[in-house]
């Protein structure tokens, strides 16, 4: 069932991301870490679905979104960084494989962190703590990190950024291998995992240290 949301505000998080606030509709549910398609309310746009991820809770009374724009793309997220409030889209769904199983290491790429942020509001609020929980987050630079200062705030919550283009002033240059992801990460550990199609290498180093396929959680954006 299609919905139509209207934008109540836009700002940004990031050189190229946005935060995105609308006004839920009647009806619609959802778990935290599904995804919606969005199609713009714009001639020529009508028809060009893109996957996006909510960042806020189902019981909120907002949805909300923060998405990466790609102005070399010429397509659907450019454009969104250029609506105004007022704008409508329309969404359907919910879909997609990742849900709360526990606490565990959250790995993610770049925009990929949306379901995990999803994820771990969640259980900060059904638990109090995330404690026994730790986010693993890659980006391309330092300036690329999406809400920074909050994910380091969560209570509880172990929280390690590294860059792939670094290094930056203080995040790491580090590969997501085995021999950096060891120190997080043995057989039995609960692994969810959310990224760009390169991200999901991660998997290979996952199995290399002796993690169950069953102990994964993903979606896979490829």
């Amino acid at each position: 069932m299609a919905h139509t949301l209207t934008l109540r505000a836009i700002e940004p998080v990031t050189h190229d991301t946005h935060h995105l606030v609308f006004e839920r509709p009647e009806g619609f549910a959802f778990e935290p870490g599904q995804a919606i398609e969005m199609k713009l309310q714009k001639d020529g746009w009508r028809d060009e679905g893109r996957p996006f991820t909510p960042i806020s809770q189902p019981d909120e009374e907002t949805l909300e979104f923060v998405i990466k724009s790609y102005p070399s793309h010429d397509g659907v997220t450019e454009q969104i960084a250029k609506l105004q409030p007022g704008d409508e889209v329309s969404i359907e769904g919910p879909f997609g494989d990742i849900r709360d199983k526990g606490p565990g290491v959250f790995i993610a790429g770049g925009a990929g962190i949306t379901p995990m942020i999803a994820l771990l509001r969640k259980r900060l609020a059904d638990n109090g703590t995330l404690k026994g929980s730790t986010l693993v987050f890659s980006n391309k630079t330092e300036d690329d990190i999406i809400l920074r200062e909050q994910l380091s705030a969560m209570p509880g919550l172990t929280v390690a950024f590294v860059v792939s283009d670094g290094p930056g002033d203080t995040v790491p240059k580090r590969k997501l291998d085995r021999d950096y992801l060891r120190q997080f990460i043995e057989p039995g550990t609960l692994c969810y995992l959310c990224g760009p199609p390169p991200m999901m290498d991660v998997q290979a180093e996952l199995d290399a240290l002796g993690v169950d396929p069953g102990d994964v959680v993903a979606d896979d954006w490829s």
